[in-house]
């Protein structure tokens, strides 16, 4: 049997988890899917496209795994495979393209990550704020601890004369 290399790096950073299964026939679900695939190793997301124009899937999902090595391993065994009464045509999926150019076009807008990204900011300048009080606030302390340290060593002094 002939075994998939699994290569990293490349195109991207993806590390190839993610399996394009096509040839579904009509009454398989994502549980069956999941089933189907589960025996090669630990299964992170089951996908499949819903047609909104009949309500079923459209012939194909994705399948993504844990790790390469298993994306590699359900390859190598379940492409020709078949599930029930359909030959299947198992392979790594094609990563969705950016818009624009010769990359290819997305059906997500370019500002669509927009959101997440001012969250981010707004999260990164509270925690910078936080950071910023709390050593102004060990600086005070610090203050008034040799303040404290002075006034006793002070007293001290004062009732050392007094004796």
């Amino acid at each position: 049997m002939a075994t998939t290399l699994v290569a990293v790096g490349g195109k991207g950073t993806n590390p190839k988890t993610t399996l394009y299964v096509g040839g579904l026939e009509e009454s398989v679900n994502e549980a069956t899917l999941h089933a189907a695939f589960l025996p090669f190793g630990e299964i992170k997301e089951v996908n499949m496209p819903i047609d909104h124009a009949t309500g079923t899937h459209r012939g194909f999902g994705f399948v993504e795994y844990e790790e390469k090595d298993d994306a590699a391993a359900a390859i190598d065994n379940m492409n020709n495979a078949e599930l029930f009464g359909r030959v299947l045509k198992v392979n790594y999926a094609q990563p969705m393209k950016i818009k624009g150019g010769d990359k290819g076009w997305s059906h997500l807008p370019v500002w669509a990550d927009t959101d997440k990204y001012i969250e981010e900011l707004e999260a990164e300048k509270e925690m910078d704020e936080y950071e910023k009080e709390q050593r102004k606030a060990a600086q005070v302390a610090k203050e008034a601890g040799a303040a404290v340290a002075a006034a006793a060593a002070a007293a001290d002094e004062g009732g050392a004369k007094a004796s």
